[in-house]
C-alpha cells in the first residue's frame, strides 16, 4: 500500500522497540523489605515476590505480601499466614485470562478470608489475628484487610492513599451498629463506681475489634470479611507501607512516610519501626513492610516533596467528573494517577460473593462460593437464600451458591443463628 501525502511513516525496528517498551512498563520492577521488634510474639508476615500463575498463555507472576498481628497467643496468625494465600487462589477458577484473574480477585478473597476462618475454628482454638494481605500484578495493587494493621500507598506524585479499613469499634460506627444488630454488645470496661475506661469492646469477649479472623470465644458477629480494595497505579509507580497498630498507634500516616523519604525499602522499614518505638518504647510487637513499586531498571524510589497530594481516604468511587473538579481545585495540571478499580467493605456475604456480567462466567456456577466444594445442581443454598438445607434445583443465575456449613457459616455471622460465648474476659490485641 502506498502511503498518501502528508502520512508519516514509521520504521519497523521504532514500532517494535515500542512494543517491547510497553509490554516491559506492564510489569513495574518490586523493592520490599521489612522490620520487626517483638514483644509478644504474635506478629507474623508473609513476603512473596514471585508467585507464578500458570495460564493458557503461558506463566506470569504475581507479589504477595502479608501482615498477620495475632492476639490471645499466636496461633491463628501463624495457621492464617500458612493457609490464606492457598484459600484464595483455590477460589480463583484454572485457565482463566489475567484480566478476568484480576476481576475474579476480590471475590477471592472475600472467600478465602472466611473459609481460613472457618476451618481454623473448626479446631476450636481460641486465639485471633487480625489480616492486611497485598496482591500486587503489574500495576494493579489489591488490597484485603480485617482488623486494625493498615496499608497505606504514597504515589510517585506525592498523594497519599489508604487502601486498608480500620475496624476498631472505637473509631467505626458502622461496625458497632452491624455488631449490635447482630446481637453482640459494645462497650467500655465497667469499673467500680459505675466509671468506663479503655476503648469500645465487643462482648462477650472483650475484644476491640470489629472483624479478624479466628476469635472462637468471642462471636459469631466478629467477622472474618475483608475490606478489599483494588487501585491501579501509573508507571511511575509509587511506596506501600503496611503496618500493625504497633507503627500506626505512634505514627501518623504522613509522619511515617516522611522519616523514611528517599531510603530503601528496607532501611526505611527499619526507620519506621525505630520512629514508632522511640516515644514510650517497646509496648506492643511494631511491624512494618514496604514495597517500592518502581518503573522497570530504576533502583530506588523517587524522592517526593512531602504532602504533596495529602491523604485520600478512597473508601467511596468518584466519578472523573468529580475528579477533574478536585485537581482543577488544587492546581493540578495532570489527573490523579491512581485509578480506583474495585471497593467493597459490607460484612454481608450475599453482597460480597454476588458476581457482575463481567465475571458471571468466569466462576463454576454449583460450586460452593466459599469452600469450593463441588455440588450438583440442587445441592447448594443460593447466597441470597435464609434456608439452611438445599431446596431443589436451582439455574445457574440463583447463585452463587454454598454448601450446607458455609451457609450455617453465613447465618451465624449475620446473627441468625450466633453460638452462645460464655467468656468475659477482654482480649489483648
Amino acid at each position: 500500500m502506498e502511503a498518501k501525502a502528508g502520512d508519516i511513516t514509521v520504521p519497523l525496528a521504532v514500532l517494535l522497540k515500542r512494543e517491547m517498551s510497553n509490554e516491559k512498563s506492564e510489569k513495574p520492577d518490586l523493592l520490599h523489605g521489612e522490620a520487626s521488634q517483638k514483644k509478644k510474639g504474635e506478629d507474623f508476615t508473609l513476603l512473596r515476590a514471585e508467585c507464578e500463575r500458570t495460564q493458557e498463555t503461558g506463566t506470569t507472576s504475581f507479589s504477595v505480601f502479608g501482615l498477620f498481628d495475632g492476639h490471645n497467643g499466636s496461633a491463628a496468625a501463624i495457621y492464617t499466614k500458612e493457609h490464606l494465600l492457598n484459600n484464595v487462589l483455590n477460589a480463583i477458577p484454572p485457565n482463566v485470562s489475567r484480566d478476568e484473574w484480576i476481576s475474579a480477585l476480590p471475590r477471592a478473597l472475600v472467600a478465602g478470608f472466611v473459609k481460613t476462618d472457618k476451618d481454623f475454628t473448626a479446631q476450636a482454638r481460641s486465639s485471633g489475628t487480625t489480616v492486611t494481605l497485598v496482591i500486587i500484578d503489574g500495576w494493579v495493587v489489591t488490597v484485603a484487610s480485617v482488623g486494625d494493621s493498615r496499608c497505606i500507598l504514597e504515589s510517585a506524585e506525592g498523594s497519599v492513599y489508604v487502601l486498608s479499613a480500620d475496624h476498631r469499634l472505637e473509631v467505626n460506627k458502622e461496625e458497632v451498629d452491624r455488631v449490635t444488630a447482630s446481637g453482640g454488645e459494645v462497650a467500655r470496661i465497667n469499673i467500680a463506681g459505675g466509671a468506663s475506661i479503655g476503648p469500645l469492646r465487643c462482648w462477650p469477649g472483650g475484644l476491640c475489634l470489629s472483624r479478624s479472623i479466628g476469635d472462637l470465644d468471642v462471636g459469631e458477629y466478629i467477622v472474618p470479611v475483608p475490606h478489599v480494595k483494588q487501585v491501579k497505579l501509573s508507571n511511575a509507580g509509587g511506596r506501600l507501607v503496611i503496618a500493625s497498630d504497633g507503627v500506626w498507634d505512634a505514627l501518623s500516616h504522613e509522619k511515617a512516610l516522611n522519616c523514611c523519604r528517599g531510603l530503601p525499602a528496607e532501611s526505611a522499614a527499619a526507620r519506621i519501626v525505630k520512629e514508632a518505638v522511640k516515644p514510650k518504647g517497646l509496648r506492643d510487637d511494631t511491624t512494618c513492610i514496604v514495597v517500592d513499586i518502581l518503573p522497570p531498571e530504576k533502583v530506588s524510589p523517587p524522592i517526593k516533596k512531602p504532602g504533596k497530594g495529602g491523604i485520600k481516604y478512597i473508601f467511596r468511587r468518584k466519578s472523573s467528573e468529580t475528579l477533574s473538579e478536585e485537581h482543577v481545585d488544587r492546581g493540578c495540571s495532570e489527573p490523579d494517577v491512581v485509578e480506583e478499580m474495585f471497593e467493597d467493605g459490607s460484612a454481608m456475604l450475599s453482597q460480597r460473593l454476588s458476581t457482575d456480567h463481567t465475571t458471571s462466567n468466569i466462576f463454576e456456577p454449583y460450586n460452593c462460593a466459599v469452600c469450593q466444594l463441588e455440588m450438583k445442581p440442587g445441592e447448594g443454598i443460593s447466597v441470597h437464600s435464609t434456608a439452611i438445607k438445599p431446596i431443589g434445583i436451582r439455574s445457574p443465575w440463583d447463585g452463587p451458591f454454598l454448601c450446607v456449613s458455609c451457609q450455617e457459616k453465613k447465618e451465624a455471622m449475620e446473627g441468625k443463628s450466633s453460638r452462645n460465648c460464655r467468656s468475659g474476659v477482654p482480649q489483648e490485641i
